[in-house]
C-alpha cells in the first residue's frame, strides 16, 4: 500500500491540476484498485461522499490552500512497483482527460456517491464514508459487463 500524499504526487507529476480533478483521479485509482485487487491501495485515507464527489478529507486538508487554482506540478514521481505504475497509468489515460468539473458529474452519476449520499439533498455537506464493498462491487461489474444502468 501507498499514501494517498504519494498517489497524489504521482499525478501531480504528469501535470498541474485544480484539487478537484486530483481527488477525483485519486478516488478511481482507490475505487479501481480494490474492485480489481480486492486490496486497498492507499493506507492513510478513506473517500467521503461530499457535494462536489467523492473527497478523501487528508488530501483535502493538504491542498485546500489551493482553492480552484491549479496546484503546481510535482518534482519528483514518487516510486512504485511496475504493476502499480502500470495501473495508474491506465487510470490516467482512462480519466487524465477529462476536467474537474467532468470527473465531478461523472462521480455523481455512479452508485458508490449517490449511495453514500442517500436521504440527502444536493448542497447537503456530508462526511459519510463511501463504502469500500460497494466501490468494489460497482467498479468491478462494469469491468465484468455487468453493470446495470
Amino acid at each position: 500500500m501507498i499514501s494517498i500524499y504519494k498517489l497524489a504526487d504521482w499525478f501531480l507529476n504528469k501535470e498541474s491540476m485544480p484539487h478537484k480533478k486530483l481527488q477525483k483521479l485519486c478516488y478511481y485509482s482507490v475505487a479501481w484498485y480494490y474492485a480489481l485487487y480486492d486490496s486497498d491501495l492507499v493506507n492513510d485515507t478513506e473517500f467521503q461522499a461530499w457535494i462536489h464527489g467523492p473527497v478523501s478529507p487528508d488530501l483535502y486538508s493538504e491542498y485546500r490552500k489551493y482553492g480552484w487554482n491549479p496546484i503546481e506540478k510535482a518534482d519528483v514521481k514518487p516510486q512504485f512497483t511496475k504493476e502499480t505504475e502500470e495501473f495508474l497509468e491506465i487510470v490516467y489515460n482512462t480519466y487524465g482527460d477529462y476536467s474537474g468539473h467532468e470527473l465531478e458529474a461523472l462521480t455523481h452519476g455512479e452508485l458508490p456517491w449517490i449511495e453514500a449520499r442517500t436521504g440527502l439533498s444536493e448542497f447537503e455537506p456530508s462526511t459519510n464514508p463511501i463504502s469500500k464493498e460497494t466501490m468494489k462491487n460497482y467498479y468491478l461489474s462494469i469491468y465484468n459487463g455487468s453493470q446495470n444502468d
